[in-house]
């Protein structure tokens, strides 16, 4: 039986080492070969029905996606599931792996997560990042995005709070260019927006690190009817 209890952050008793850093940086890259640069994650919907129309607008959605979305669900599953990955334990895993299933509120978001899991497992295959014998049961699982990066995380030894960094740096910057596209904003209003986002990701973190198997959250109902939306609007740049 598991434990209710806060994810532990490690010390830093020393740097990260550079190979380390290095696949961070790679996981966290938009040039990654997973497919996010398709998902506005219901971004286009609120700016096709009016509640984003300028930068700052997209800066305090993007901030409240993070705060009551990111850093009580796929934040705090990620830091469970890179403790569970580094311990071996695989019903932990795939009980992660379900909850992030069964709380994707449409169809398009759970074909999102789906399907950047699958392309995340077929990175893993194709490098040295994880043993053979986790890629094989993550592909046993249907992996979400959060399980699989959790895995590619995991192999990194870095501590779990970099990690995080490294997942909600990443969802920033593109949903950042998310925004620039559909608003649409140019360049610098894009970057100020990642800016304001960046600024409230260690909070965020902090937040994921506090929750438990028993506190993880899902209820965006907004994102969900946007979503539901989402899929019949009649012109649009993004799969959700």
């Amino acid at each position: 039986m598991h434990m209710a209890t806060p994810i532990s952050v490690e010390a830093a008793s020393q740097p990260l080492p550079d190979s380390s850093l290095l696949q961070l940086m790679w996981l966290a890259s938009p040039a990654l070969p997973i497919g996010g640069f398709s998902y506005s994650e219901c971004l286009e919907s609120a700016v096709d029905s009016g509640r984003i129309e300028n930068a700052d607008q997209a800066a305090q959605w993007l901030i409240d996606q993070l705060h009551l979305s990111l850093a009580r669900s796929d934040l705090a599953v990620v830091a469970q599931a890179i403790a569970a990955w580094r311990v071996g334990d695989e019903a932990r895993i795939a009980a992660l792996n379900q909850w992030v299933l069964q709380t994707r509120e449409s169809s398009e978001l759970r074909a999102q997560t789906e399907q950047m899991g699958r392309s995340l497992l077929e990175w893993l295959r194709n490098h040295t990042t994880a043993t053979p014998q986790d890629i094989a049961y993550l592909a046993s699982i249907d992996p979400s995005y959060p399980l699989a990066f959790a895995l590619a995380a995991s192999a990194t030894s870095a501590p779990v709070r970099e990690c995080l960094l490294a997942y909600a740096f990443g969802w920033a910057e593109n949903m950042a260019q998310a925004a620039i596209k559909s608003v649409p904003l140019g360049q610098t209003a894009g970057q100020r927006v990642l800016s304001a986002v960046a600024r409230e990701i260690p909070a965020a973190i902090n937040h994921a690190l506090s929750q438990t198997q028993h506190t993880l959250q899902a209820f965006t109902p907004m994102l969900a009817i946007l979503s539901a939306q989402h899929e019949v609007q009649y012109s649009r740049l993004f799969r959700s």
